[in-house]
């Protein structure tokens, strides 16, 4: 039965893990979260099928020891985003690069016949053609970024018959999770909206693709429901400008919008009719998830955590 699947997934009480926890337990399927629980460990709620271990992701001998068992790995684990990983870049070559084959490797030695791996529409870089598709060059303009795209190639490398890989190309998430990330750009923006009454714009021209966070756990979902599907995907759906999210902020919320200089030139649109050929179809948009932001605000499940930062926190 396919779905009975046991998932061992890294990085697992983060802001899209510890939506798909929950979301995964309620499907019947048996998880592993594997985790340093750097932002606390109260956001996953105990479960008889959920196994919370606290780990590092650079730690081989306690990673060999829990792998074993499983059917799928879901490797989130890293340090998220350019900022917190330039805080200290030796440490974040480490986790998101140096840890990354001996954990596929001790996967595959475990008898894991499934590797779903989440990379960063940012390894394409700036590009100018206007559908940014698998199979452009990737020219990573950040170590973030280039180490995301590193790890494909080790992935591409160690793939052998019976274990087979899938790398996901995320557009920047957006929307309410347990484990909130107020470091990206929708919820950014919807944040300062509720808090400060002011939404301040670097820029505002760049085109930015966006995927809300209930669409990205419905896509794991969808992957492992579906395990002949391998290869490289992009998952994004809506290509905006960052003015443009800030304009459907301020109709739900009449906050002054601010528009100042950027030193930020990124600008893409992600193109993700591969994914959508598989007969994936997402369910949300950015604005349910300014939406779902600004209700959880005023209905005070939502409050300013410091660990929503993950700059600051860090």
């Amino acid at each position: 039965n396919k779905n009975m699947q046991k998932i061992f997934i890294t990085g697992g009480a983060g802001y899209v893990g510890a939506a798909l926890t929950p979301y995964l337990l309620s499907k019947g399927y048996e998880v592993t979260v594997y985790d340093l629980m750097i932002y606390g460990e109260e956001v996953l709620e105990k479960n008889e099928k959920l196994n919370i271990i606290k780990g590092d992701i650079r730690d081989e001998n306690l990673l060999q020891k829990n792998l074993p068992g499983h059917d799928v790995v879901i490797h989130l684990a890293c340090i998220s985003n350019d900022p917190s990983f330039e805080l200290n870049p030796s440490l974040g070559k480490e986790i998101n690069y140096d840890a990354f084959r001996p954990l596929v490797q001790a996967s595959k030695k475990a008898g894991v016949s499934r590797f779903i791996y989440a990379s960063s529409s940012s390894v394409y870089g700036i590009k100018n053609e206007n559908k940014v598709t698998e199979d452009l060059p990737l020219e990573p303009l950040t170590d973030y970024s280039k180490y995301k795209a590193m790890c494909e190639d080790v992935l591409a490398e160690e793939r052998t018959p019976g274990f087979t890989t899938l790398v996901l190309r995320p557009a920047t998430v957006c929307g309410y999770a347990p484990r909130l990330r107020l470091d990206l750009t929708v919820n950014i923006l919807t944040n300062h909206a509720v808090n400060n009454n002011k939404i301040t714009v670097f820029g505002g021209q760049q085109t930015r693709p966006n995927i809300h966070i209930d669409d990205i756990t419905d896509i794991y979902i969808f992957l492992l429901r579906n395990p002949q599907i391998t290869g490289v995907f992009n998952a994004g759906f809506e290509n905006i400008s960052i003015l443009d999210i800030a304009e459907r902020i301020r109709e739900l919320t009449n906050a002054e919008i601010v528009v100042t200089e950027s030193n930020d030139p990124r600008s893409y649109r992600l193109d993700s009719s591969k994914l959508l050929a598989t007969g994936y179809t997402p369910r949300k948009t950015v604005a349910h998830a300014i939406d779902e932001i600004i209700t959880s605000y005023n209905d005070g499940s939502f409050r300013n955590d410091p660990s929503f930062h993950n700059l600051s926190w860090m």
